[in-house]
This record gives structure tokens, sequence and C-alpha cells, in this order.
């Protein structure tokens, strides 16, 4: 049986402790959903919608890579947005950032946590890296 196996990146802690960044579970990772939170100063990054999108896929790209992985590896997305009017400006970001197009769903929500516009969570492929 296969166990699964947390992911964690100190420089982007959770905000508590009850799930973590990523688990890994046999050649699958699965990503916790990402605000557009700076890791440095743990606040939402200003800017709007466009600025909010690329933190959060930043912040993907960090975990997945942490993990042995990449944005190049994600089959499937799934977005959390405030405001449905903002879709083409996410999509805008979204498209530089995910040209191998993975599946994704994008659903409007009421609320986030932070007040942000947009949370993000993926599932990538786990790729061992020999040396």
């Amino acid at each position: 049986m296969i166990q699964p196996k947390p992911i964690e990146v100190p420089e982007l802690p959770p905000n508590n402790n009850t799930y973590s960044q990523a688990m890994q579970l046999g050649d699958l990772l699965f990503v916790s959903g990402q605000l557009g939170v700076d890791p440095s100063t743990k606040t939402l990054v200003a800017g709007g919608m466009k600025a909010e999108t690329q933190q959060a896929i930043d912040n993907i790209a960090t975990i997945l890579k942490a993990a042995g992985s990449g944005l190049g590896q994600v089959a499937k997305v799934t977005i959390f947005i405030t405001d449905f009017s903002l879709l083409g400006e996410m999509n805008e970001v979204y498209a530089k950032r995910f040209p191998n197009r993975p599946a994704k769903t994008t659903v409007e929500i009421g609320r986030l946590d932070k007040d942000a516009l947009i949370e993000i969570d993926v599932i990538a492929e786990h790729i061992l890296i020999e040396g």
C-alpha cells in the first residue's frame, strides 16, 4: 500500500497546521490551494487579479520544485475566483505559465481567505530525478 508523503516548503508556511502544502502519493503530487501571498511578507501582493494569479502560480512552482516536479508536469488545475468578470485577466497570466494546457476547472465563490481574489490548487506528476 502506498502511503501519502507530505511535502513541506519552509519558505512557504501554510496558514495553519491542519494541512500540508502538498502530498505525494505514488507518482502524483497534490498541491494545496495557494493564494497570491508573498512568502516574504505573508500578505497578498498588490496589483489585483493578474498580480495575485502570478504570485499564486509562483508559490505552486516553488512547492513543485521542492517536490522534484514543475509546472510542465501539471495535469489538473482547480481555480477559485471571487469575481468572474476578472476571468480574462486571470487567463492572460495562466496561459503564459501553463502552455501545456492542463485540465482546468474554474469556480466563482463568495469569499477567500485574506479576501484574496484567487486560489489555485494543482495535481501534477512527480518526477524522480536521479543523480
